[in-house]
């Protein structure tokens, strides 16, 4: 049977992260070992930073809502606990917008609050 070489899958790999390493700072870009390096480090970085950037959306919008219930002299725990109880499912993304597009609605949805408790 004949003797297979890895040479072209191996080729395959490099070329694939010497693409992704594309537009790094000298070295990194160049050798394959460095560029490796960097590209599974920029992968984690990346990686962290969608969690990060879920965590940051979801706390800009519950300061969103929080100034919009203070503004209508109430709490955002005491607004959230009102909705729930009133049963309005609105999750907070949606609440911001309002908040900020919309006063009458968010005004409205803050005397339902209200009502239910």
């Amino acid at each position: 049977m004949a003797r297979v070489k890895g040479a072209l899958m191996t080729r395959k790999r490099r070329k694939k992260t010497l693409k992704l390493a594309k537009g790094y700072w000298g070295s990194k870009s160049k050798h394959f070992k460095m560029a490796k390096q960097a590209v599974m480090k920029s992968g984690n970085y990346a990686y962290v930073g969608r969690k990060a950037r879920k965590r940051d959306f979801r706390r800009l919008w519950i300061t969103r809502i929080s100034a919009a219930c203070r503004a209508n002299d109430m709490s955002y725990s005491v607004f959230m606990n009102g909705l729930k109880k009133a049963e309005v499912t609105l999750n907070r993304k949606m609440l911001a917008e309002i908040a900020v597009a919309d006063e009458a609605a968010f005004k409205s949805l803050i005397e339902k609050a209200k009502a239910a408790l």
